[in-house]
């Protein structure tokens, strides 16, 4: 495929456990029936228990009781055509394409905890870039994490571009500055950095990211060109706290939210664009190098409510 094309038909499998939980149980829970406010009380229930969050559950529950109770809407399948154009509407026109720089090497470090799949998501946006064309250098700055570097190592091998690596438990930093001059010495289009998988609660290895961050910004000007967070989409309301932390320390530019066909919580995506100022760039579908599709609001929420339609 292109780069980070959304194609429905994949979000659709990707989102079936959520589109599963919600939108199958929304159209049981609706259809053929009148709207109350007790069957409203419990479409906010389900809206919880999806992660949405409570404060885009609260304002799409108020707007909907106030449109039903003005005689604005009166049946089920009102309800769900409602809910529909309240949660994409929360999304507003931002830019939410991965970043290019005019010159050579666009610098994209990858940030995220142990565990919520980040190394894997790094050779997911490898490989999108080397299929549309770009040259693709990976940095192995996970060097903390007991077998990061060699995971990285087998996926560079497996789709057939170079990697820059240190030595287990090699400075983070330096891996990253060797990574940068290789990129410039190379001339590639792109240089992916995997960085050292930290937990966001210990502070001095988050005063380690913030150290990369300076390396490369010192090594290529205007660097880093994009700083993405993976987030694992099945940790719930934990992911954005992470993600609050990380944005304090590196200044994050875009979310890459994994692992959403593992959960039924699809709506987190919807908490966590109302709890930051960090647009979601791309969705993590599957286990596959090319399950990744770009983040399109409207797109993610047919297929959240695809059962529902």
């Amino acid at each position: 495929m292109g780069l980070f094309k959304s194609v429905l038909g994949a979000l659709k499998k990707g989102l079936a456990k959520t589109a599963g939980a919600l939108g199958a149980g929304l159209k049981s829970l609706l259809r053929g029936r009148q709207l109350s406010e007790e069957l409203i009380d419990e479409i906010e229930r389900r809206l919880i228990a999806a992660d949405v969050g409570v404060k885009a559950t609260r304002e799409i529950m108020n707007a909907l009781r106030a449109d039903y109770r003005a005689g604005k809407l009166a049946k089920g399948e009102d309800a769900l055509a409602f809910l529909k154009v309240q949660i994409k509407s929360r999304w507003s026109e931002e830019d939410r394409r991965i970043a290019r720089s005019d010159a050579k090497p666009t610098v994209i470090l990858v940030v995220g905890v142990n565990g919520a799949g980040k190394t894997t998501s790094v050779a997911k946006i490898a490989k999108s870039l080397k299929d549309e064309g770009r040259t693709v250098l990976l940095g192995a700055a996970d060097t903390f994490r007991a077998g990061a570097v060699a995971q990285l190592t087998i996926w560079a091998e497996r789709l057939e571009i170079p990697i820059v690596k240190g030595a287990h438990n090699a400075d983070p930093a330096a891996v990253a500055f060797d990574a940068c001059d290789a990129a410039i010495a190379r001339g590639v289009d792109t240089l992916l950095i995997d960085t050292a998988g930290r937990l966001h609660t210990q502070d001095h290895l988050m005063r380690q990211l913030t150290k990369i961050r300076a390396v490369v910004a010192k090594k290529v000007p205007g660097a880093p060109h994009e700083v993405l967070l993976v987030l694992d989409a099945t940790s719930g309301q934990n992911a954005i706290e992470q993600a609050r932390i990380f944005k304090s320390a590196v200044e994050i530019t875009g979310i890459f939210l994994a692992k959403l066909d593992g959960t039924a919580k699809g709506g987190i995506v919807v908490a966590i664009r109302d709890a930051l100022d960090v647009p979601v760039k791309l969705v993590g579908v599957g286990e596959r190098p090319e399950d990744v599709e770009a983040f399109d609001p409207d797109e993610f929420v047919e297929a959240m409510f695809e059962e529902a339609a």
